[in-house]
């Protein structure tokens, strides 16, 4: 699983940057505006929405569960200081995904224990995309905190936070589901293309 987290750079706008991640395979995208008023978080939103329904991709709002409604998503992806993963589900209903942000072993059980759908486990390494950043993990924090949280549970785990495409083989190893990259996609020169680089690290990965 790829899960494509939106920003923007000097050559791509929010929008622009999941038509390049969408066309090289990813079917994943969080929609992520922080410091965007709801009227452009719309604005965008619909557009995004309209490109995800087309290449058969989930759609996923950040935080904003209002939003979410409003745009009909697939679901919402909360940090540790958003709605309680409990209270978006009683807005949402039982159809959508909840995904909850998750930096230690206790985290994630509490997150499974709230009814999240998956957690986003992070940060692997610093990353200019949030403000204020969790204790990073690195791979050894990883293995550790895997070990731990599959004797207990198999939901869905995908790793966040500063990851390129060397790093996926050896999180993957230690046992996540899947990654969750930005900066890497769009920094690329070929954005679309280092898109499925990373998709086929993950698909050779799980056929071990």
């Amino acid at each position: 699983m790829l899960q494509f987290i939106s920003h923007t750079n000097d050559r791509l706008d929010y929008a622009s940057g999941v038509r390049e991640v969408l066309r090289g395979g990813c079917r994943w995208v969080q929609l992520r505006m922080k410091d965007a008023s709801d009227e452009e978080f719309m604005r965008v939103g619909r557009e995004v929405a309209a490109m995800c329904r087309a290449a058969g991709a989930t759609f996923i709002v950040d935080d904003r569960v209002h939003l979410a409604v409003r745009l009909q998503a697939d679901g919402v992806h909360l940090g540790r200081e958003d709605m309680p993963p409990r209270r978006a589900r009683d807005i949402l209903g039982g159809g959508k995904i909840i995904g909850a942000t998750a930096n230690t072993l206790d985290d994630m059980l509490a997150a499974a224990d709230a009814g999240a759908d998956y957690i986003g486990l992070g940060p692997f390494r610093f990353t200019t995309t949030k403000a204020r950043l969790s204790p990073v993990l690195g791979l050894d924090g990883y293995s550790r905190i895997m070990a731990g949280f599959r004797r207990r549970s198999a939901m869905p785990v995908v790793a966040i936070g500063g990851i390129t495409a060397d790093d996926v083989a050896g999180l993957m190893a230690a046992g996540v589901s899947g990654v969750a990259v930005s900066g890497a996609l769009l920094g690329a020169e070929d954005p679309a293309q280092a898109t499925a680089r990373i998709m086929q690290i993950i698909s050779k990965h799980k056929q071990i």
